[in-house]
């Protein structure tokens, strides 16, 4: 009964603790495609760039239309203007959704990170725990005996 259960644990071991500022990759280490490719899909993707390409169209079929200037009903310079942007579009929102990707991959690596800690933490804390039910039982086993020892010496 003279052995004693180790009066400290270490809560945390030698472990890789997540860093908390994994998301806050800075603007400078962005490759100048990166943060084009977010500029423009943050731009394609917004109602203002609807409405204003819409407008665009308008505009440039009422002034053709109407004028008979550059490009004639069948708009075919405007068709061909549109299938190069949509060409062009295509490759940049795929630039942009695989720098999506990269971004999603971080944070779920990141949340797996946590999650381990998290875990190691919790069972450091469940050790922790268990030492402590193990010393109280020790302790009230000494008392228990003690209060038996002083009863009995107490009694003629």
């Amino acid at each position: 009964m003279s052995e004693r259960p180790s009066q400290t644990l270490p809560l945390t071991s030698a472990r890789h603790v997540p860093d908390r500022t994994w998301h806050a990759r800075p603007a400078g280490s962005l490759t100048v495609g990166e943060r084009a490719a977010d500029v423009m899909r943050n731009g394609m993707g917004s109602w203002r760039f609807v409405f204003a390409f819409l407008a665009f169209m308008a505009v440039w079929a009422l002034l053709n239309s109407v004028s008979r200037a550059w490009d004639p009903y069948p708009f075919i310079l405007l068709n061909l203007f549109l299938s190069m942007l949509a060409g062009l579009q295509g490759a940049i929102l795929l630039i942009a959704a695989k720098r999506q990707d990269a971004v999603t991959a971080d944070l779920a690596q990141h949340d797996y990170d946590t999650n381990i800690a998290a875990k190691e933490d919790v069972e450091a804390l469940l050790r922790l725990h268990s030492t402590q039910v193990e010393m109280l039982e020790q302790v009230l086993g000494r008392l228990a005996s003690l209060e038996h020892g002083a009863g009995g010496a107490a009694r003629p």
